[in-house]
Formats: C-alpha cells, sequence, structure tokens
C-alpha cells in the first residue's frame, strides 16, 4: 500500500483552518502551523456571503455554529453621511458569526478528527517545497495611490440595527455593521488616509462612530464597545493583485485580497481551501507531482477568483468616489437592481 504523504499548512486562518479539515475527512495527515491562539479577535466584518455556507457545511460545523448563535443575515441598508441611500433583501442569507468563535470551532473541529496543531509556533521552514502550503493571509502594502489603509473592528453592546447588515459610506471610510452571537454587533471599518495614524489608541471609538450627525453616529453614539473585542489591521492590499508566478502552493488571502466592501473574504477564504483540497489528495497519493499541484492551485484561483476581484476592485474605487456616492443615493431607490447586480459580480 502507498505511503499517503503529509501536508504542513503554514498559517491558522480560515483557509488554513478550513483546509486541514478537508484534508484530515479524506485521509490526509496533516500539521497545522499558527504563531497566535485561539480564540481571538480579528478585523473581520464577520460576514460571510457567497459559496462560504455550503463549504462549512461540507466540513461538518455549519449546525454546530448555528446551534452556538450565528446569525442568519437577509437584509441590507445603505447609508451615506448625510442619510439613508436604500434598502433591500439580500439574494441568498448570509451567516453573521465572530471570528472569535468561527475560528474557535474549526480549531477544535481540526483537532478532533486528527489534524496537529501547532499553537503559538512559527513555522521556520522553507514555503517553496513540495508538501508545504502557505495559508498565511495577505502581502502587506504600505501605500496604495498615496493612500495608507486601515482596518478597525470592535464589537458593540446594545446597538440597535434598521437590517441585518447596514453599511455606511462616509468620504474616506466605509463601515459595516451586523449582528453576531450572544447579542452583539460587530462594527468593522476600512479607512483610508495620506498620512499614519499614531493617535488611533485614543480615536479608534469615534473613527468607528463616524462624522458626528451621521446615521451611523447616531447608531453608534451611546454603546459600549467591548474593549477586548478591538482590533486593527494596516498595510492593506486592496489592489486586485495576484500571484503571478507562483514557486509555492498558497490559498486565500496570500493570493488576493478582496476589497471588505464585497463582503466575501471569509467565502474567498473558504472556498480556496475547498478547491485546493482535492489538488492536494491527489499528489499525498502519489498520482501527481508537485509541480502539477502548484500551477493547478493558481489556475484553479484564477479561474474562480479573478474576474471577482477585478469587479471587486472597480466597486471598491466606485464607493469612495463622492460623485458616485451620490449617484448611488439618487439611483438606488429608482434601480434596486444595481447594487444586487455588483452583489451577483463579486461572488
Amino acid at each position: 500500500m502507498k505511503k499517503v504523504e503529509r501536508v504542513t499548512i503554514v498559517g491558522g486562518g480560515l483557509s488554513g483552518l478550513a483546509l486541514g479539515l478537508r484534508l484530515r475527512r479524506l485521509g490526509v495527515d496533516c500539521d497545522v502551523w499558527e504563531a497566535q491562539g485561539y480564540p481571538r479577535h480579528r478585523v473581520c466584518g464577520e460576514f460571510l456571503s457567497g459559496r462560504g455556507r455550503q463549504v462549512l457545511a461540507e466540513i461538518g460545523v455549519l449546525s454546530q455554529l448555528e446551534q452556538e448563535g450565528a446569525v442568519l443575515g437577509r437584509s441590507v441598508a445603505f447609508f451615506s453621511e448625510r442619510g439613508a441611500a436604500g434598502r433591500g433583501e439580500l439574494p441568498e442569507p448570509a451567516l453573521c458569526v465572530s471570528r472569535y468563535r468561527l475560528d474557535a470551532v474549526l480549531a477544535e473541529a481540526l483537532v478532533a478528527e486528527g489534524g496537529v496543531l501547532r499553537v503559538g509556533q512559527r513555522f521556520v521552514g522553507a514555503m517553496n517545497v513540495p508538501g508545504v502550503v502557505r495559508a498565511t493571509g495577505r502581502e502587506p502594502r504600505t501605500e496604495d495611490g498615496g493612500w495608507r489603509w486601515l482596518g478597525l473592528k470592535a464589537h458593540a453592546l446594545g446597538a440597535e440595527l434598521s437590517a441585518d447588515l447596514e453599511m455606511h459610506f462616509h468620504p474616506d471610510a466605509y463601515v459595516g455593521l451586523c449582528g453576531v452571537e450572544g447579542g452583539r454587533v460587530n462594527v468593522c471599518g476600512l479607512f483610508r488616509s495620506r498620512t499614519p495614524l499614531s493617535d488611533l489608541r485614543q480615536t479608534w471609538r469615534d473613527r468607528l462612530r463616524g462624522t458626528r450627525g451621521s446615521p451611523l453616529w447616531e447608531r453608534l453614539r451611546n454603546v459600549e464597545f467591548d474593549e477586548t473585542s478591538f482590533s486593527a489591521v494596516a498595510a492593506l492590499p486592496l489592489r486586485p493583485g495576484r500571484v503571478a508566478a507562483p514557486d509555492e502552493v498558497r490559498i486565500g488571502d496570500g493570493c488576493g485580497m478582496i476589497p471588505p466592501v464585497t463582503g466575501n473574504g471569509m467565502s474567498i477564504a473558504l472556498e480556496s481551501a475547498s478547491l485546493a483540497a482535492p489538488r492536494l489528495l491527489a499528489w499525498s497519493r502519489g498520482e501527481v507531482p508537485w509541480e502539477s499541484v502548484r500551477s493547478a492551485v493558481h489556475d484553479d484561483w484564477e479561474r474562480t477568483f479573478g474576474r471577482r476581484l477585478q469587479w471587486a476592485g472597480a466597486l471598491q474605487t466606485a464607493v469612495m468616489n463622492p460623485f458616485v456616492r451620490r449617484l448611488w443615493g439618487i439611483l438606488f431607490p429608482v434601480m434596486p437592481g444595481l447594487w444586487r447586480a455588483a452583489y451577483f459580480r463579486t461572488r
């Protein structure tokens, strides 16, 4: 009987954990290396739309998350800093769940399936060798067209929403709100600045609340934030770049990060793991060489996500343009199909 080769996954975020869990269910031994630990909060919209829910069901954790209070999101409302810009129903329900709980559930399931989870340990070996998969996330970019991009996130207590998902657009930021388990509201925003934000420790609450007098400010001005849930991330790369000539097998944000405005980042992480698993299974059984896996995983990524990232990049540029935002406020009430078209193009 042929020996089944072991797979090493470097990075224990959504894509790394999902890949490890799927491989274990296929009978492949694997190690997942995670430099930090679980559970912990991460900057994330905590809004899972698209095929990601199906992937969670396939790896056997969706029902547990739903039983533990994950929220099904069905409605969406849009706001500018001046007022409401429109409301609609999502084409399909989304899963709203904190990364604090989602990552922990995936990690627990991986270990229960016999996977080896190396928490608090950094992988120091080579990444471009057979059997090693990079799932370490995005490639940082300090500036993009003169702008510095920053993500902020915290859970609000006592906030009341007008829809399951609220999107608030401001001149140099957008902030998404959605309810997650435990009656909390995840407040996650993307901000841009020409200069470093050195006062962030003192100002993050005000930044998440938005411009005084805006619908976002009215929604959050009296809420209490869970200080332990606050997290921030800088140097975000928001152009739809992809790995052009990979010498490694990569999944998730390491291949390309979709702008958060789409609400599709979590799904892409899970989908990319699902795509890579059959390729790695074939290699582990000795059916294909590693070079074939490397090129196939890259091609799968391009074919599945390339066009999605291009549309997302265009949408990102549009929502940061003040003229487009004003036009959106005029057209949305009379042409609700516009945002549905944008939704499907980025799924």
